[in-house]
């Protein structure tokens, strides 16, 4: 799958894109969703929960293993997408749709903390 060029990334394989409601959204990666296999179960972190750059804030459950969420920037989680919760399937089919949570960062400028496209490329072809 080609990775989005829209999109800021995370060296944990966490994807994240602004939303129209002016919070970001938050995903795993193409790459980390093909580690895991078939996804059977999210923990996402809980709405209000303050997030803390690259500390764990969830976890990624597949029929293989668990793999935690690692926070993307500094934050608050101001929603969880339980349409994912409830069919984490969406996260192996769809995974630069299927966004698990939205953060509001404390700081907007993302880009200067989190990989382009072309970076993140660059990590995964080297792993």
């Amino acid at each position: 799958m080609k990775t989005p060029q829209d999109l800021l990334f995370s060296s944990h394989h966490l994807w994240a894109r602004p939303s129209a409601d002016g919070n970001w959204e938050a995903g795993i990666t193409d790459y980390a969703q093909d580690l895991l296999g078939d996804i059977v179960f999210i923990d996402a972190p809980a709405v209000g929960s303050k997030l803390h750059a690259g500390k764990p804030c969830g976890l990624v459950e597949s029929v293989k293993t668990g793999s935690d969420l690692h926070a993307l920037v500094n934050g608050e989680v101001m929603e969880i997408n339980q349409a994912v919760i409830d069919m984490p399937e969406q996260l192996n089919e769809h995974p630069y749709q299927a966004w698990i949570f939205k953060f509001k960062a404390d700081n907007n400028d993302l880009a200067a903390s989190l990989l382009s496209a072309q970076a993140y490329d660059a990590l995964t072809d080297a792993l």
